[in-house]
């Protein structure tokens, strides 16, 4: 299993992709663009505002991994949460920006670190329960995908022996959630293409 948590994900799932399809050794389902920190922040945040334990809060964040590419998906929340819609913009807002409000607080010293280790162990253990036969394993993971018109795109995975088992897909979405799916498709695109292009161009 391949899981790349080295940022920019967006591109750097594309140029993995095509580097293994140029040596013939590529299985979409083994490879994945680790994008937990996106949950791990989304499940504390919501926590904190609703005086929840975050460790029981589970939010689905599907799209990419910077930016407006990020989606929370607050409305599929378990425990069911919800927010007037300017607290809900805020909080979408600041999900998508926590990493630039960590290089904030650190005043440039450096970016989100002990948060990044806990998301990256959280997702390896995932895949490695399901290697080992656990059932019912689902983590959002930036991958290959034919639910969007993007060729890669987060959503909850279902997770198996042999890596992905079932993509599970974007489920209902609100008007808010579809519009922010929407803004999000450009700039994804994008970099897709990025690493597409930086792989044709390696001599």
């Amino acid at each position: 299993m391949i899981c790349i948590i080295a940022n920019p994900v967006n591109s750097t799932i594309p140029i993995a992709s095509e580097v293994m399809k140029k040596y013939g050794v590529y299985n979409p389902n083994r490879m994945f663009g680790v994008t937990t920190l996106d949950i791990v922040r989304a499940n504390a945040f919501v926590a904190e505002l609703k005086g929840l334990d975050p460790a029981r809060v589970n939010i689905p964040v599907i799209g990419g991994h910077a930016g407006k590419t990020i989606i929370p998906l607050i409305s599929q929340c378990t425990p069911k949460v919800e927010f007037p819609a300017d607290q809900l913009a805020a909080l979408t807002a600041r999900i998508q920006e926590a990493g630039t409000e960590v290089v904030k607080a650190k005043a440039g010293a450096g970016s989100a670190t002990l948060s990044m280790a806990y998301a990256g162990a959280r997702f390896t253990f995932s895949v490695l329960d399901a290697m080992n036969g656990k059932e019912g394993v689902v983590e959002c993971g930036y991958v290959r995908s034919e639910e969007t018109e993007c060729k890669y795109f987060s959503t909850p995975l279902l997770l198996g022996k042999s890596g992905i088992e079932k993509n599970l897909g974007l489920g209902k979405l609100t008007a808010f959630e579809e519009q922010l799916v929407a803004e999000a498709m450009t700039e994804l695109k994008a970099s897709i293409k990025k690493g597409e292009d930086f792989v044709a161009n390696m001599k």
